[in-house]
């Protein structure tokens, strides 16, 4: 069953995303030094642990992040599935990959889709069959416990 409950706009999706890339990369920044001696924003530790932290924290915290929870905002699987590492590779790998090759005229699409969409979905939403959403965990039927 696909259905969008209570979608996020926005401008508090793009807070969640400042919140999250202060909050993240201050403490991302002094283990790159730690490990590496050097603050270098190339530096590969720091990257494959931001991207390790996008891709997993939201599977294994009912798709929250640091900032989006500060917000009261979350990734959820728009067939009512539980938030898997597939769905989070398409989000932030394959997106993130088309973001870059179209020079980012596809991030500004995206933008305009969650700013006109009824949904609110972006294109990496459209990718990975999710949607940002207020509503909290249990609200929504994939974040059920499913019993064996």
């Amino acid at each position: 069953m696909e259905q969008v409950i209570k979608p996020a706009g926005f401008w508090i999706r793009l807070l969640g995303n400042l919140l999250d890339g202060v909050i993240i990369s201050i403490p991302l920044a002094l283990i790159g030094f730690l490990i590496t001696g050097d603050f270098n924003n190339d530096d590969p530790v720091t990257s494959i642990i931001g991207f390790i932290y996008a891709v997993a924290v939201p599977i294994l915290w009912y798709g929250y992040t640091v900032g989006k929870r500060i917000v009261g905002v979350r990734i959820v699987k728009i067939n009512g599935k539980k938030l898997g590492i597939g769905a989070m590779l398409l989000r932030v790998l394959v997106a993130g990959i088309v973001y870059g090759l179209t020079l980012g005229i596809a991030l500004i699409v995206s933008i305009f889709m969650v700013i006109f969409r009824k949904d609110k979905r972006s294109l990496h939403d459209m990718m990975a069959g999710t949607y940002v959403t207020y509503a909290k965990p249990f609200e929504v039927e994939g974040d059920r416990i499913e019993e064996s």
